[in-house]
């Protein structure tokens, strides 16, 4: 049974009682609700338009979706570079493969997170051995719009909430980058895309309760590097 949160988002039993993992995330998903609220588009009929040349439909499909598809390549990837190039290529194999859409399978957006999960993994089976000393801090200053703590306050924050804000902000990405790759992507499309569990388990192809657990464990582990950081530099 889902319950409703202060914010008014429904909650699911294990949404809560996680130890501060989901809550740095909310704000994001606030206003990834607020954007898919404000755009009611008939995808189908974009897709269609698209498939039949229509330069204006690619562009119109590609402004609504590109940032939604940037934040999850750089949220798995750490870099804003490597997240542009991976947007790029999620992009071109979306049009290439336009025809294989079917509305009735699921909506346009979990289609579109799907492919863009699928390229993701293939890019970090190829470039395993390369990520062995590589940062993700690279390109944080770069991903202004991706910071989930800057969303905390509606006015500008003073220079020194600003300057906490980037460091635990640095500290989530950080945490984030060390939980295992299939406990990360679970979190990352419910807790950052805001997809739900139905959703999450087209997108990765295994069982709603499946999911759960890897949401319920990927949050858990979250929370206890960030915990184990925190006390780290106390």
């Amino acid at each position: 049974m889902q319950g409703s949160g202060h914010d008014g988002r429904a909650t699911h039993p294990s949404d809560e009682g996680l130890s501060g993992a989901a809550p740095v995330f909310a704000p994001v998903a606030r206003l990834a609700r607020v954007e898919a609220a404000s755009l009611e588009i008939d995808w189908s009929q974009i897709v269609r338009q698209c498939m039949a040349g229509d330069s204006g439909a690619w562009a119109e499909l590609v402004r609504a979706q590109h940032r939604r598809v940037y934040g999850l390549c750089y949220r798995f990837t750490g870099n804003a570079t490597d997240a542009e190039d991976l947007t790029q290529d999620v992009f071109l194999k979306i049009y290439s493969n336009l025809t294989s859409f079917d509305l009735t399978r699921g909506s346009l957006h979990v289609w579109i997170t799907t492919m863009t999960r699928n390229l993701l993994v293939d890019n970090f089976r190829r470039t395993r051995n390369q990520r062995a000393t590589s940062s993700l801090d690279d390109g944080w200053e770069s991903a202004e719009d991706l910071k989930p703590i800057d969303r905390l306050t509606a006015r500008g924050p003073s220079p020194h909430e600003s300057a906490a804000q980037k460091e635990l902000a640095k500290m989530v990405q950080d945490a984030l980058a060390r939980v295992s790759v299939e406990l990360r992507e679970a979190v990352i499309l419910r807790d950052l895309q805001d997809l739900d569990y139905k959703e999450i388990a087209q997108v990765l192809g295994i069982p709603e309760g499946t999911v759960k657990s890897r949401i319920s464990r990927g949050r858990a582990e979250l929370a206890r590097l960030l915990e184990r950081t925190k006390r780290e530099v106390m």
